[in-house]
This record gives structure tokens, sequence and C-alpha cells, in this order.
């Protein structure tokens, strides 16, 4: 038996490390599915950031709006959407540009 595996001493080698290789390309920190995972975290932080980044241009652009060169129209349009504020018997009339031509 002893001189068996002597004499496939290279073979047996040869597949443990094959295994030893194939097992750690698919697994492990640095595996193939690790990066497939973290691939799909990197996408979707990509995403949030992008979304945070619209968010934070809106609200920098509300935040224009009240500074030094005050907006009354942007104020009254906050008042009356936070605080329901409206006068008592008030009516509202929308205007509609009719461009159609006959």
């Amino acid at each position: 038996m002893l001189k068996k595996i002597k004499k496939n001493y290279f073979l047996l080698i040869s597949i443990f490390l094959i295994m030893y290789v194939s097992f750690n390309l698919l697994s492990g920190e640095r595996g193939l599915i690790s990066f497939f995972k973290k691939k799909e975290i990197l996408n979707d932080i990509k995403k949030e950031e992008l979304r945070l980044i619209s968010q934070i241009k809106d609200l920098d652009f509300k935040n224009s709006l009240l500074s030094n060169n005050l907006d009354l129209d942007y104020v009254e349009t906050l008042i009356r959407e936070r605080f329901l504020f409206g006068k008592k018997n008030e009516k509202l009339y929308i205007i509609r540009n009719n461009d159609t031509k006959n």
C-alpha cells in the first residue's frame, strides 16, 4: 500500500491542490460568490448615494429660498401647506390658459 502511495504521490498532491484552489475560488472572503454579493451591495450603495444627493440638492434649493432674499410666495406656500392656513370664506379661483385656436 505504501508503494502505491509513493508512486501516486504527485497525483495525490495535484488533486489536493486543485480541490483547494477550486474551493477557495468559489467560497471564502475573496471568492467568486463573495464577489457577486459585494458587487450587489456596491450597486445598492450607489443608488442610495444618488438618492441622497438629489435630496440634498432639493433641500439646498429650498434653503436658498429662505435665505436673506426672502421669497414671500414660497413662504406663503409653506404656511398654507404646513399649517393649513387660510382666511375665513376664502375662495380659490383657478385660471386656465386656453391657447387653442378654433
